[in-house]
């Protein structure tokens, strides 16, 4: 019988910057192609048929695990993304006030 040793990672919820996401995602990638390997080579480790299905079943459910931590970073990265274009429009809004839109503080009052 083979003993699989399970592999944890946490995604922190805060990352600093695009390449830091990219590295966690790649590395959990890593770990899923590794763990992807393992459900293919339980087949031929010669353990019970109960077994195998078992470490199958725990295997699978950590590279679901690991798919769900990169779907979350990607979701992070979109509204990281959303943000800063948000931004550039409400900055993009700021530059465009002037005499054909005056706001408050850029209006002319002119009295006859």
């Amino acid at each position: 019988m083979t003993t699989i040793s399970a592999t944890s990672s946490s995604v922190s919820s805060a990352s600093t910057s695009d390449s830091g996401s990219s590295s966690q995602i790649a590395q959990l990638t890593k770990q899923i192609a590794k763990l992807t390997e393992q459900v293919k080579n339980l087949s031929s480790s010669g353990g019970s048929t109960e077994d195998v299905q078992q470490q199958q079943e725990l295997l699978q459910q950590q590279i679901e695990l690991l798919q769900q931590q990169i779907a979350q970073i990607e979701q992070q990265q979109a509204q990281k993304a959303l943000q800063q274009q948000q931004q550039q429009q409400a900055a993009a809004e700021t530059k465009k006030e002037g005499v054909n839109k005056p706001s408050d503080t850029n209006a002319i009052d002119i009295y006859v």
